[in-house]
């Protein structure tokens, strides 16, 4: 089959396009998929750059997100017949296979069934970002109808999804982008307000939109400087949540004297650390995520599709930080 073999750490040239042995069948309760799409993330690239998991060492094929076909199901497999559709995030941290390929095998338990009315590449684009933001809004900073949300990156992989999420919640949001298309996406979304982040003083624009009080929410997804910047836009008693590391170099203050809770999410942990009920759930947001996209609640935007011999061009543009929605490779 053909698949992407990460060669090496270092830029996108690592990336090779090679031909590898079909995987097979590991257990009586694994599945094994065609893949029709993979998913790019920003782990990806910072895997790429910095090193794989479980003390693993290249080559290795990355792609946490797949989407595909089952074409051949271990004897003890109840849940998926060879012919079902399905999604899911498994493998591609450096002890599984990735979704940079032709095949994949999972078990049955980490797949579910891909909603009806979304194609490959709109299911591979889903699952780590939805995942994400479901966590990061409903689990951790346990958003409740009526509050505000600061999404920042709103036209983003996660952002964009995590809009649709807080406004399925019943929650206003007001979401930062660069202006022209991506505020234009952000709105049609759902968000009631767009800060241009290149030039709008944040506080100034939330304290406006929230008459003085700031969001109960905000959610980052830039990093550090980001984080930073939202401690004093965050209502007293309200809570930020962050998906990166914020850095050694804080100061707090401002953030203990108006009573904040601070948050981290990371969506892999179950995966990196082996936690079957963390993964269980993770499976019932797939679903539940999966009807809302049937139902025309929720929808994925996919900027490009791309063939799987230009694995290198899609992590330069991920790295490039200006993508609109998610990338996708076709193999």
């Amino acid at each position: 089959m053909k698949a992407v073999s990460m060669t090496a750490l270092g830029g996108p040239e690592v990336l090779s396009l090679v031909d590898l042995p079909e995987p097979e069948l590991r257990s009586a309760t694994a599945v094994k998929v065609r893949l029709h799409a993979a998913g790019i993330n920003p782990i990806d690239t910072k895997v790429r750059r910095r090193g794989l998991f479980f003390g693993a060492h290249p080559p290795a094929v990355l792609g946490c997100d797949g989407a595909g076909e089952i074409v051949a199901v271990g004897e003890q497999v109840r849940r998926f017949a060879v012919g079902d559709k399905v999604w899911f995030c498994h493998g591609g941290l450096g002890r599984e296979q990735g979704n940079y390929a032709g095949f994949t095998v999972l078990e049955e338990s980490e797949a579910q069934f891909m909603p009806a009315k979304a194609d490959f590449a709109e299911a591979a684009a889903t699952p780590l970002a939805v995942i994400t933001a479901w966590e990061a809004l409903y689990d951790r900073a346990r958003l409740a109808e009526g509050q505000t949300v600061l999404v920042h990156a709103g036209a983003g992989g996660v952002g964009h999804l995590a809009i649709q999420l807080a406004r399925l919640r019943g929650a206003r949001v007001i979401a930062t982008t660069s202006p022209g298309a991506k505020a234009e996406l952000a709105l049609e979304l759902g968000a009631e307000r767009v800060v241009d982040y290149h030039g709008e003083d944040l506080v100034e624009a939330v304290m406006d939109w929230t008459q003085g009080r700031g969001v109960d929410v905000a959610f980052d997804t830039v990093g550090p400087a980001v984080f930073r910047a939202s401690i004093p836009a965050v209502a007293h008693y309200g809570t930020l949540v962050t998906l990166l590391d914020p850095g050694t170099d804080l100061d707090l203050s401002e953030a203990r004297m108006r009573n904040l809770s601070l948050a981290f999410t990371l969506m892999l942990t179950p995966m990196v650390r082996d936690l079957p009920e963390a993964r269980a759930h993770q499976g019932e947001i797939l679903r539940v995520c999966g009807e809302w996209m049937d139902q025309g609640r929720l929808r994925v935007v996919v900027s490009e599709r791309l063939p799987l011999a230009e694995a290198q061009a899609a992590h330069r543009r991920i790295e490039e930080g200006h993508t609109t929605g998610k990338i996708v490779l076709l193999p």
